[in-house]
């Protein structure tokens, strides 16, 4: 048992128990993320009804064609007006790694190939530097690049971490609803970021 362990039980054990647990809660990722060339698009059929692309009631400024996501409650919505907006669960990044702000999509990709940042290839040296698109590339079936960022909402190869916060900043969806989203919105698309 390591020392940082016996020292994390000891807290737990402490009064101090509570305060240890929400430091823990609050810089810890929900869940470990699937590497990359693994294929677990299968298990979207697992996906709670409440994280499936549905029609909603939704009340915004916003006019219709933009995309509105919330990651604090981790969906999308793409707003279709008269108070309706279609909504789709989403994976989010995990504590530090999210951010917030309003740009637009300036580039979309159908099975894109999957180039890591430089940013991220400095968090996890092992990953590949570079894979080509197809059902085990963690950008899915479809990418809509936001803006000049290195952000883009996309579909996964792990449909197990929608409504999680396990990215590296980037939206992730089931393969089939980013499909849906794609076929939707036009380059020049409004993309507002929010966290409440």
């Amino acid at each position: 048992m390591t020392l940082l362990r016996i020292f994390a039980i000891a807290l737990l054990l402490s009064p101090a128990a509570p305060v240890f647990a929400a430091m823990m809660s609050s810089t810890d990722p929900t869940m470990e993320d699937v590497d990359p060339g693994i294929d677990h698009t299968a298990r979207d059929k697992d996906l709670p009804p409440e994280l499936r692309k549905q029609s909603v009631l939704y009340r915004t400024e916003q006019p219709a064609g933009t995309i509105i996501v919330n990651t604090a409650d981790r969906y999308l919505y793409l707003i279709m007006g008269n108070g309706i907006a279609m909504r789709y669960g989403v994976g989010v990044g995990r504590d530090g790694f999210q951010w917030g702000g309003t740009h637009a999509i300036s580039k979309k990709a159908e099975w894109p190939d999957w180039t890591p940042p430089p940013e991220m290839i400095a968090r996890q040296p092992y990953l590949p530097r570079w894979m080509a698109g197809g059902p085990g590339n963690p950008l899915g079936a479809r990418a809509l690049y936001i803006g000049a960022t290195i952000y883009r909402i996309h579909g996964t190869n792990a449909p197990e971490t929608i409504g999680q916060a396990v990215s590296s900043g980037c939206f992730r969806m089931v393969n089939e609803d980013v499909i849906d989203l794609y076929s939707r919105v036009p380059l020049g698309t409004k993309v507002m970021v929010q966290h409440h």
